[in-house]
């Protein structure tokens, strides 16, 4: 089986790239599963001190892989996009995301999870569930406390593409800059994280987490039953099974 996460540690910061060009890093089952071993990993390796996530490829993630959750039994799935979600806040060192080209979906929950984003201004966003029939229910319990109450309300009713640069504007992302300076924005970011104690860093990210984890724990499970229920209506299969027929021609 080809692996689709990869684990890399360097100057203090484990770096996982999504490795799964087929599904435009799609968040298949094989991918969150290997995403979970590559921060469990990080987690037990005391000379980690920060956690880089970044994708190879275009693509920094397609959201929920559709070909599996066009099968049927998603609460399970859902259940799994909250508890990855869950796994990212409660971390206890500070996780980076690095973000270039396109961004959908679920893969906007990674984003919000995280504690720092470094985005392009180009890349690309877009909370496209509005389209399928559905809604954006367990990315919801990240995405929409770090955005503006406007912002959320129109990427989410709208479903509309918007940019690095806007997402910044938003409060989705820290800070969005040219793409040939992305890799050093990201660095100077890591560098500044990691000259950091470990029980400031554990215990500081804890404190800023609490909201998040709060609204997490109180609501995770129902939304998961929601976006079960409507990724099961006729509608969304209808939707989403068209999505894909599109995809093939």
């Amino acid at each position: 089986m080809t692996e689709l996460v990869k684990y890399d540690v360097a100057a203090s910061v484990a770096t996982l790239t999504f490795d799964s060009p087929h599904n435009r890093n799609a968040l298949s089952r094989q991918l969150v599963t290997e995403f979970y071993a590559g921060l469990d990993r990080a987690e037990a390796d005391a000379e980690v001190k920060v956690v880089l996530v970044r994708a190879a490829g275009r693509t920094f993630c397609s959201g929920a892989d559709l070909s599996e959750a066009s099968e049927g039994g998603m609460e399970e799935g859902a259940l799994g996009i909250v508890e990855l979600q869950r796994r990212i806040v409660a971390f206890p060192k500070p996780v980076v995301t690095r973000l270039h080209g396109a961004v959908r979906a679920g893969g906007i929950g990674i984003i919000a999870s995280s504690d720092v984003c470094i985005s392009t201004v180009d890349a690309t966003f877009a909370l496209t569930e509005v389209k399928l029939g559905l809604a954006p229910a367990a990315i919801s319990l990240t995405v929409v406390p770090r955005m503006t109450s406007r912002a959320a309300a129109w990427a989410a009713l709208t479903g509309e593409v918007f940019t690095g640069a806007a997402a910044e504007q938003m409060g989705l992302v820290t800070k969005a800059v040219p793409e040939s300076e992305l890799d050093e924005a990201v660095a100077q970011v890591c560098q500044a994280l990691a000259s950091g104690s470990p029980q400031g860093l554990r215990e500081t990210k804890a404190l800023l987490a609490e909201p998040l984890l709060s609204n997490i724990d109180d609501n995770g499970a129902e939304l998961a039953k929601l976006s079960a229920r409507l990724f099961g209506s006729d509608e969304a299969r209808d939707a989403m099974l068209a999505f894909l027929s599109r995809k093939k021609g």
